[in-house]
């Protein structure tokens, strides 16, 4: 027994002093730019919790509640949040590697007969006899080339790449549920400004058509008149279909049947008034901050394991076996009762070794294969960087110049409103015709729609700048990656042990906010 201890003892020492191939990961370099352009829309003030937590610059209640009930209810980040219970077991499975791949207990009972002619001499010996035997074996491929430790790297990538696909699917959600609510307000404010119209409208036609009866004018004015109102009310219906898909679309993204939304919304109405100025920090804060860029990383981290799993497939791979158990039978004094007698014991150990001559063909392309899968991720990690600074830089030149542009459409539909009073009183004393006014009510009505459109604009084109930047990731702090319900019928499906705990699949707060801080810095300096 002593033997068999040393034997596994040297084992763990050989272990201990062996290396792992393939090439240790590093943050790639990518282009990024030492500040923002110059923008109107920009404050040096620095990234803070009103930037973190940006949907709340709207001060608006109904937003806020809005974006708490999707964090907490949403399906689609719920799916995210079990795809890292699933990434977390598949991580505990790879550390399991690390110890005998296969161990087990196995018994037998056999009865044998043997020939009475060879041992009728034999005193003592009984032909027929039973024997029974308990074993618990074990066999152990020893990670001596790292094949294993690297995989756990791999698995690990991926776990934490599961918790940014998270983080980045929460930061998508919040903007949708802000951007299809300002949808939403946009069109009920559209709906107004037609109402109003249709209302100027209808008086500008009942002069019209007093003035038609009365012999002052001609009946084109009275068609004139019918025409334009007709027209402006055709676009109610439009404009209500789309209020009803974007509120069914709001509906989806709470996590709730469509047509349940109009209690949350209430019933006052109004576009949220966006902040003039944001505070977006520097390019290579997005390299810390927004989660694709974090998982686009990650994922490079999880290919380069994965060629030193393929490496270490090339190289011998040594193994012990070893068996430790009883054996008895009823041979002369022996009975089945002594199984477990010390002095039944039986021992068994071994090693061994397999050299993939044969293979080397295909063991080698495989990691010609995990080389180029990683070249790919590196790429696209750089990519990601670059595709990131052009998200902001587009918002914010969009979110300036909605701004400069809701300025002019303001002063416009000022003075078209008092162009149509004009028009009207003009029509009235009979100093002009019945053209000028519709010209004017045409105009009114466009110039009104656009500022409700432009208004809508101006907040869309912020709440891009603020997805762009990564805000929003942070409101998961203090809340599990998956919902009680969800958890409940896990655990009532499959044995999850203390897995569905947090504590048991997510990183310590502490711990996953120092490798955040240490990632970001090792990529600011890569960078």
């Amino acid at each position: 027994m002593r033997g068999v201890v040393s034997f596994f003892i040297v084992a763990l020492m050989v272990l201990s002093t062996s290396c792992m191939v393939g090439p240790n990961y590093k943050t790639p370099k990518a282009d990024v730019a030492p500040q923002w352009q110059p923008s109107p829309a920009l404050t040096n003030r620095p990234f803070s919790d009103a930037e973190t937590y940006w949907w709340r610059n709207f001060k608006d209640p109904v937003l806020n509640q809005l974006v708490e009930t999707a964090c907490r209810s949403n399906l689609s980040l719920q799916i995210a949040g079990v795809r890292i219970l699933q990434t977390r077991a598949n991580l505990n499975r790879s550390i399991g590697n690390l110890f005998p791949q296969e161990q087990g207990v196995s018994g037998q009972v056999a009865y044998t007969r043997l020939n009475d002619n060879s041992f009728s001499s034999v005193p003592g010996v009984n032909p027929n006899f039973v024997s029974d035997q308990v074993l618990f074996g074990a066999t152990w491929e020893i990670d001596f080339w790292g094949k294993y430790r690297r995989g756990i790297q791999s698995d690990r990538a991926e776990f934490l790449g599961s918790l940014a696909a998270y983080e980045d699917a929460m930061v998508t959600l919040i903007a949708d549920v802000a951007s299809t609510y300002v949808h939403i307000r946009t069109l009920e404010e559209q709906l107004r400004v037609a109402e109003g119209n249709m209302a100027t409208q209808k008086e500008s036609l009942g002069i019209a058509t007093a003035q038609y009866q009365g012999g002052e004018t001609s009946e084109r004015d009275l068609q004139q008149a019918t025409a334009r109102l007709a027209q402006t009310e055709s676009q109610i219906p439009l404009l209500n279909a789309s209020l009803v898909q974007n509120k069914n679309g709001l509906s989806v993204l709470l996590g709730e049947s469509p047509g349940r939304l109009g209690e949350r919304l209430g019933a006052t109405s109004r576009i949220p008034v966006a902040p003039t100025q944001l505070a977006a920090g520097i390019p290579k804060d997005l390299l810390r901050r927004r989660p694709d860029v974090r998982q686009a990383g990650l994922k490079a981290a999880s290919y380069s394991a994965l060629i030193g799993v393929a490496k270490a497939n090339m190289y011998p791979a040594f193994s012990l076996s070893g068996d430790f158990g009883y054996s008895a039978n009823n041979q002369g004094s022996t009975s089945l009762s002594d199984l477990f007698n010390w002095q039944n014991r039986a021992v068994n150990a071994g090693a061994g070794v397999v050299f993939p001559v044969f293979n080397y063909g295909r063991l080698v392309n495989q990691v010609r294969v995990q080389d180029a899968q990683f070249e790919q991720a590196l790429l696209s990690y750089q990519n990601t960087v670059l595709t990131a600074q052009q998200e902001v830089e587009n918002g914010l030149a969009n979110f300036a110049d909605q701004q400069s542009c809701l300025v002019s459409l303001n002063r416009a539909a000022v003075a078209s409103r008092r162009s149509t009073e004009l028009a009207l009183i003009q029509y009235k004393g009979g100093q002009t015709d019945y053209t000028t006014v519709l010209t004017a009510e045409q105009s009114q009505l466009s110039v009104e729609n656009d500022v409700a459109i432009t208004r809508g604009n101006v907040v869309l084109g912020l709440i891009a700048v603020y997805r762009a930047l990564g805000g929003g990731w942070q409101a998961r702090d203090g809340r599990d990656v998956v919902s009680d319900a969800v958890k409940a019928e896990m655990s009532r499906r499959t044995d999850w042990g203390k897995m569905l705990q947090p504590s048991h699949h997510l990183p310590p707060p502490a711990k996953a906010v120092k490798q955040k801080a240490a990632a970001g810095k090792e990529m600011k300096e890569e960078s």
